[in-house]
């Protein structure tokens, strides 16, 4: 069962407002509330109003936030009550110029010509939707244009771009885009559901009383087609929002609410040197409220939250009950089928265990469980949610929607600042299924530990917790800008709760901590090697037993005799399912190189050997596996597996070198001095062989039987983290010119391939350099990316380095590589 609580408290603090700050830096979309792969609720859009708060898989984990002011009511999270304003074809059938045909590069314009295109009805579609499309559409891609006039141009600001799906079923496109004269309105990497999207502030400039040009296309995934546009309006009271600050912990909002301000901060307390505190499965959402006049306003605030955050699909049945006790309000909603650690995969969200929002029983606090519409519209009116509770259960999520409502008098708010907090938690009692085992989260190994102990232990430590996260964010910007420059320690602020929140931590059978990843946006597998590889550097940087946490399954896995391959597997199941590889490919040299160099790298961190003593056995047998099969790999898959099978990568050979030589590393420390001397000896001579056999004018090749290629040799980066001194520095000077020499405005390709590349590994890369102006000029790419790309999605490790759209990845471990850096810092100032 997993439980998630929302608790909200209050406290009235005269004194002045903290000074009000942000960031020009645009994330692609903004954490909010991040703890674990199930528990992951982002922003997408610019305003935190402007769309419903969601998880990271693009489904609605929706939050509501209102602020009433002297009757006024101001929304500053959720989206609005939209008006038609230029009709889809479901809306009404409208005609449009269409083709299938791809068009020259201006096609979207209002100057283009589209005489040559075909006329044609909206909706378009396939015949599976021919009761909602008017218009065939069978093949793969298709373009559209319609015109239409806008009376008044002040409502620019306050148009969306409306993208409906057939109805109540749904169809999937890829990379659909809507332009508005000529400028890009909105995108979307993959559309699966109806969307409302507020045009982008150049779009939104763009427009004239007549003439204006609405531009989509998109392209089919699978047989079935489907796509219908319009805009909307929103002519709600909305807040104007400030500047944007994300911090590795912390992400502060700022908005302006009439008379009265607002500051909400959403904190979530990932501290790796408390591995209780990480575990702890809370977050904060904080409220400062103050005027900013001498006068004073009458101030209630509005939260809510809904039922899909414990709910995979949204018509799954739901029941909820109301809870009394001497210190708490308690409601609670949960499925009203509850499958425990049931369902497996990669798009799919928890579907077991219950929502709970709780508040302090107080005369001005309020809550109820009703239809949404019911309680907004009361808090609108009368600035409190007293009314019965709903009682029509058990119902699907989709009727009659609920909320867990929650309404606060803050009274009379002058200048001084009003403080609210609130809790945001879950209790899933059971995390992970480990060989037919479940496994309870850290926080909650001891059977009287409690969620409910746990909610009071929060609370009373709210103001420590907060003041320990602000101080570890301010650490982190001030070392990663000294390492990099500013640009830097904006991305490895983006990067550190996705990465965090990419895992969960668990007690193991033998009360070990597991610290198990999803790989998010690609399979869905389980404590992956390929995965734990470029996330490690993070983990390894503030606590390297996270990093053995993510390797003891696969030694468990190996050790217990389940996996009887000569090399190390590719994951251990499907999350949240522990229970053996479920990859249907191998990657003998991948796999087993990052076991070996990743011990090697525990060691370095912690200054001893004990991790690889403990498995000397297993890594001795990866080992030789290496020194058979390394240098020259076969036809296999790397962690890159996206760009497919490869024979005789150099890459992947520079991997197998170092991970010989970090087993003769750990085999010295361990006192294996014969052992030590052959396989430090042997990683040189294959260093050797290797630059001979990469050689490729002024770079090294792709492959050593292609010669005319290129790629990024990342591996490359722990000689120099690990001072191995296998390769000689030329070596890492000539990747580093190569890819200055490569690099578009988004980064280096991965390889001579495509020109799609890797932020992680242009990150590793980047650390290879011994300038601190090559370096700020290879990962500012990175940022770049995550400033202006059009996709807005939790941060995508996989981008095209030519125009800065995603190519499928999302919120995933993996930009835990961006501290490569500054763990290569850190463990040469401890030699």
């Amino acid at each position: 069962m997993r439980s998630v609580f929302i608790c909200l408290y209050g406290l009235l603090l005269c004194v002045p407002a903290l000074a009000r700050v942000g960031d020009p830096f645009r994330p692609p979309a903004v954490p909010l509330v991040t703890m674990d792969p199930y528990i992951s609720c982002w922003s997408f859009a610019d305003n935190l109003f402007d769309q419903s708060t969601r998880h990271w898989t693009g489904r609605d984990h929706p939050m509501t936030g209102l602020l009433r002011v002297d009757r006024k009511v101001y929304r500053f999270m959720g989206p609005g009550q939209y008006e038609e304003y230029l009709p889809s074809g479901q809306d009404r059938p409208f005609e449009c110029l269409y083709t299938t045909e791809e068009p020259p590069a201006n096609w979207m314009s209002p100057a283009f010509n589209d005489k040559a295109w075909t006329p044609g009805v909206a909706p378009f579609g396939t015949w599976k939707y021919e009761d909602c499309s008017r218009t065939p559409w069978d093949t793969e891609q298709i373009w559209l244009r319609r015109t239409f006039k806008v009376d008044d141009l002040r409502q620019g600001k306050d148009l969306f771009v409306y993208l409906a799906q057939p109805g109540k079923r749904s169809v999937t496109l890829n990379n659909v885009e809507v332009y508005v004269n000529g400028i890009l309105a909105a995108r979307l990497a993959r559309w699966d559901r109806t969307e409302t999207l507020r045009l982008s502030e150049k779009a939104a400039r763009s427009l004239r009383r007549d003439g204006n040009c609405l531009a989509v296309t998109g392209r089919a995934l699978g047989e079935d087609r489907f796509i219908d546009v319009g805009l909307r309006l929103d002519r709600s009271l909305l807040v104007r929002q400030g500047p944007v600050r994300v911090d590795a912990t912390n992400t502060y909002y700022q908005f302006s609410c009439g008379p009265v301000e607002l500051d909400v901060t959403f904190t979530s307390p990932l501290l790796m040197d408390n591995l209780d505190l990480l575990s702890r499965p809370v977050s904060y959402l904080s409220f400062e409220v103050f005027a900013s006049d001498d006068a004073g306003h009458h101030v209630q605030l509005y939260f809510d939250a809904g039922p899909q955050w414990c709910l995979n699909e949204p018509d799954q049945r739901i029941v909820w009950d109301h809870l009394q006790s001497s210190v708490l309000d308690v409601m609670q909603v949960g499925s009203a089928k509850q499958r425990v650690l049931a369902r497996t995969g990669d798009d799919v969200r928890i579907d077991w265990g219950y929502l709970y929002v709780a508040s302090p029983r107080r005369w001005d606090i309020r809550s109820c469980i009703g239809d949404r519409k019911d309680t907004l519209a009361r808090f609108e009116r009368t600035g409190s949610v007293k009314m019965p509770d709903d009682v029509g259960m058990p119902r699907p999520a989709n009727y009659s929607p609920i909320a867990l409502a929650v309404a606060m008098e803050l009274g009379m708010v002058r200048r001084p600042v009003v403080r609210r907090h609130l809790m945001i938690g879950y209790d899933d009692l059971y995390s992970i299924e480990f060989f037919r085992q479940k496994l309870r989260p850290w926080w909650r190994r001891l059977e009287n530990i409690t969620m409910a102990k746990m909610l009071l232990l929060a609370e009373n430590t709210y103001a420590e917790v907060m003041e320990a996260s602000r101080r570890f964010d301010a650490e982190l910007k001030e070392i990663a800008t000294g390492a990099g420059g500013k640009h830097y320690a904006a991305v490895c602020s983006l990067a550190y709760r996705q990465a965090v929140a990419a895992h969960k931590l668990v007690a193991g059978p033998e009360g070990r901590a597991l610290f198990f990843s999803k790989d998010n946006s690609s399979n869905g597998s389980i404590g992956a090697v390929d995965v734990a590889y470029p996330s490690a550097p993070l983990f390894l940087l503030y606590n390297p037993t996270l990093v053995k946490g993510m390797l003891e399954p696969i030694f468990v896995y190996c050790e217990s005799g389940r996996w009887t391959k000569p090399f190390a597997p590719h994951d251990v199941g499907t999350y949240p399912q522990a229970n053996g590889q479920t990859y249907p490919a191998d990657m003998p040299v991948e796999a087993s190189g990052s076991m070996l160099i990743l011990c090697a790298a525990i060691a370095a961190a912690e200054g001893v050997p004990d991790y690889a003593e403990v498995h000397w056995v297993q890594l001795t047998q990866w080992a030789k596996y290496l020194k058979e099969k390394g240098f020259d790999p076969g036809e296999q898959l790397c962690t890159d597996d996206f760009a497919g099978p490869l024979a005789h990568n150099a890459n992947l050979s520079v991997k197998a070198i170092l991970a010989l030589a970090c087993y003769g590393r750990l085999a010295g420390q361990l006192g294996h001095d014969a052992v030590a001397a052959e396989y430090a000896a042997l990683a040189r001579s294959m260093a050797a062989d290797w630059q001979n056999a990469a050689a490729d004018g002024d770079h090294y090749s792709l492959t050593f039987d292609k010669k005319g290629t290129w790629s990024q040799k990342y591996n490359l980066v722990w000689d120099k983290v690990l001072d191995l001194n296998i390769f000689p520095e030329s070596v890492s000077d000539k990747e580093i010119a190569t890819s200055l020499r490569k690099r578009h405005k988004y980064g280096q390709p991965l390889d001579s391939r495509a020109s799609y590349t890797k932020s992680d590994w242009i990150m590793w890369t980047a650390a290879m350099a011994d300038s601190y102006d090559e370096f700020r000029q290879l990962s500012y790419s990175v940022y770049q990316f995550a400033h202006e790309t059009p996709d807005r999605v939790p941060l995508s490790d996989w981008h095209n380095a030519r125009d800065g759209k995603s190519e499928g990845f999302r919120a995933r471990s993996v930009v835990g590589g961006y501290f490569m850096k500054l763990l290569a810092d850190k463990l040469q100032s401890s030699r």
